[in-house]
């Protein structure tokens, strides 16, 4: 691990925070004593060698789940915020880490083109995405939720829990959802909702946002964006290919948006966020309770969120992150987006001109965001799963860590050079899959490329 300046930071700024507070009487504390520290580093290191059995997220060689380091100024906010242990579900509980979870929430909403909408930070996109269907559904009762089969899961589970009717839309292979099945959905009526991707959780697809909301108004449904994932590259749209960008560009037009801070933004666990562009929503979670807190006349965040007691330290975290990364177009935050995006797209190049014709990408084309996937060139899916598997296997052997993927064999073209699968298109195939969105990737990525060569050569016999 690199040389981590956070304790150094954190001391001095911790030392700052206690001069803060410094008029306030001694607390009657005794010491902690000789057994205690003891106990105490006996705990601390038994926790660090628990914490060893982990895969390195931290590192560029894991390139598996989507899972990127926070950066040093979140973990050191965070750390910082505990001293305190702020709680944002009222400003009595978080009053300064409410106006900065207010201020920072509103730097969100100004990234999607919103400065007027009603939004909050939660403690997951799972969060953040029930409540934005809760008020869907609030809006419009008994009505249905469609969404893409490439959505993520728990849209159909939060459906559930919500009692709300829940059909889902095939994707075409592009891993998008399918326009005109979409339109005979809607055709059916009883639609309140349509959930669109931007950034699927498999490959990283983004629904055609722009060609949905030419449909809102002639069917008459609500338009939640679920941007968990893909969120962020709003700031980088104008390099992405065309259907992203045009999709990206129509963003401001969705009812809901959902992004997850924990992903992208360099936020630690957990931190999603939920913005409405109707502020006027916030009439649903209206609520009188008489031992909530008295202290402010001013809107509390608790009376705009489904969730009560909420880490403050979260916003905390994020407003410190976003003071020293803007939200802009060009800037340091955005230009890691794209070393991320430039590490997929040669990462693709190199898997599609492999000489041997080993491996086969998507037949709809190159990446959509940062997220590469790619099955084995093999007789049969069987065949093709097995060596998926026994390459991923082989790549962890030399430290370094993809993921695996089930996908719809449809999406793949027949097999160059293999005649006996040519005709089989149903089902599904375990493939591998990179998820490229750490900066560093890009610097790093011969160094993936010669370990997974070898692995492949190990696995493969060459």
């Amino acid at each position: 691990m690199l040389q981590d300046p956070v304790p150094g930071l954190l001391s001095r700024a911790t030392e700052l925070l206690e001069a803060e507070f410094g008029e306030l009487p001694s607390l009657a504390h005794s010491p902690t004593s000789e057994a205690e520290s003891a106990a105490i580093a006996q705990v601390l290191e038994a926790t660090a060698h628990r914490l060893a059995d982990n895969y390195p997220y931290f590192h560029p060689l894991y390139a598996g789940q989507m899972l990127k380091p926070p950066h040093p100024i979140a973990r050191a906010a965070y750390a910082l915020a505990m001293t305190i242990n702020p709680n944002n579900h009222a400003r009595d509980g978080g009053r300064a880490s409410s106006e900065m979870e207010i201020e920072a929430v509103a730097a969100i909403a100004q990234m999607f083109g919103w400065s007027e909408f009603l939004g909050h930070l939660t403690s997951s996109g799972t969060i953040a995405n029930l409540e934005a269907l809760w008020v869907a559904g609030q809006l419009a009762p008994g009505r249905r939720i469609l969404a893409s089969e490439q959505a993520h899961y728990t849209h159909k589970r939060i459906s559930s829990v919500l009692k709300l009717e829940f059909a889902t839309i095939p994707a075409d292979r592009s891993g998008r959802m399918n326009l005109e099945s979409l339109e005979t959905e809607l055709r059916k009526g009883n639609v309140g909702t349509v959930v669109v991707t931007l950034g699927t959780t498999a490959i990283g697809a983004v629904d055609p946002l722009h060609h949905v909301i030419a449909l809102q108004k002639p069917y008459g449904f609500r338009i939640h964006v679920d941007a968990a994932y893909g969120g962020y590259f709003k700031l980088i749209s104008g390099v992405l290919d065309d259907s992203a960008r045009r999709a990206f560009a129509a963003i401001d037009q969705a009812d809901s948006i959902v992004v997850d801070p924990h992903k992208h933004g360099l936020q630690p666990y957990g931190c999603g966020c939920v913005l409405f562009r109707d502020p006027a929503v916030g009439r649903f979670y209206k609520h009188d309770s008489p031992y909530t807190y008295f202290t402010s006349k001013q809107l509390h965040l608790g009376e705009i969120s489904l969730e009560c007691s909420r880490a403050g330290a979260s916003a905390v975290a994020l407003w410190a992150t976003q003071q020293l990364l803007p939200l802009t177009p060009g800037g340091e935050f955005a230009q890691g987006l794209a070393q991320g995006r430039a590490a997929a797209l040669e990462l693709a190049t190199r898997l599609r001109n492999d000489p041997a014709r080993r491996f086969q990408l998507p037949a709809a084309g190159p990446p959509e965001l940062d997220i590469v996937v790619w099955k084995l060139s093999a007789d049969t899916p069987k065949t093709a799963s097995q060596l998926a598997q026994q390459i991923f296997d082989a790549c962890a052997t030399r430290d370094l860590h993809l993921a695996l993927v089930e996908l719809p064999l449809a999406w793949f073209g027949p097999a160059k050079g293999v005649h006996s699968a040519d005709s089989e298109t149903s089902g599904s195939v375990t493939c591998l899959r990179s998820v490229l969105m750490k900066p560093e990737h890009l610097e790093w990525l011969d160094k993936i490329w010669d370990r997974f060569s070898a692995s492949c050569a190990e696995v493969l016999g060459e």
